[in-house]
């Protein structure tokens, strides 16, 4: 019986060390992220007291930052790992899980154009949410004050859905010194200052309603945000083809390796 040798089977090292260079990247990066994340997370005083995590309320950043970190970090070990000690399941792993958030990224972007309505709702109902929880959490508060800022908006859908939050409601007897006002962020800024004005909201929704114009945004973020898309919409699009074909050079090495090992093990 006779048997066919690859004698000239070997696995590229062109193909190995550009996986392990891509992936060595967002394995670094990955552990920026939860660094960043868990340094975040000491600064409020989390680490200290885990359960403060179940008592907010609204949406705290850090949370994204640590699962795309950890996501990240994992990724880029399997790459890396897998790469050098030329292991087939750890590649497989890594080409597989960067496959199903491909597919995933697709399905949530045919999603999103076919319940246009839906979408909006939600975001409306989650900017809402967010803005009730204002006060329980510092990085959310510095995420809704920049993205008002940012798009030149108030409130998801006006400034009065502020009144959500306790702080600064025009409705009930509490005395804060915010009630009846906006963040700050709310306010057009002045070029000419140097410095921010906190307070420049305060008491603006006391006034008459064509008043507000003259010193804060009176547009909602949610429609602010759909302004912007339509004048955006190549950028979007550029994004989003960089980082699937970021993702397809990914699968592709990782595969491309798989093939080179077996036939190797093969000729053995």
């Amino acid at each position: 019986m006779y048997y066919y040798r690859y004698d000239s089977a070997e696995v590229s090292c062109c193909y190995k060390y550009l996986m392990f260079s891509y992936n060595i990247i967002f394995w670094l990066a990955g552990a920026a992220f939860i660094a960043v994340g868990f340094w975040a997370w000491s600064e409020k005083g989390v680490l200290l007291d885990l359960t403060q995590v179940t008592r907010l309320h609204g949406f705290d950043p850090v949370w994204l930052v640590l699962v795309v970190g950890g996501v990240t970090f994992i990724l880029g070990f399997a790459g890396c790992v897998g790469a050098l000690r030329e292991n087939i399941c750890l590649l497989k792993f890594f080409s597989g899980i960067i496959g199903f958030i491909f597919i995933l990224e697709l399905t949530a972007a045919v999603l999103a154009v076919v319940f246009q309505s839906q979408v909006r709702e939600w975001i409306n109902d989650f900017f809402l949410a967010n803005i009730k929880a204002y006060r329980d959490d510092i990085d959310l508060q510095n995420l809704i004050d920049s993205v008002q800022r940012m798009n030149h908006c108030c409130g998801a859908q006006e400034p009065d859905d502020w009144n959500l939050n306790d702080y600064f409601s025009c409705n009930g007897t509490h005395r804060s010194r915010e009630k009846c006002g906006v963040p700050f962020s709310c306010c057009i800024s002045d070029p000419a200052d140097s410095v921010v004005n906190t307070q420049c909201g305060y008491d603006v929704r006391n006034r008459p309603n064509r008043d507000w114009s003259n010193s804060i945004y009176t547009k909602g973020c949610i429609a602010a945000l759909e302004d912007w898309l339509p004048g955006n919409l190549y950028t979007v699009a550029i994004v989003f083809i960089v980082i699937s074909l970021l993702q397809m050079v990914g699968i592709y090495l990782a595969r491309t390796l798989i093939s080179d090992i077996e036939k190797v093990k093969f000729s053995y």
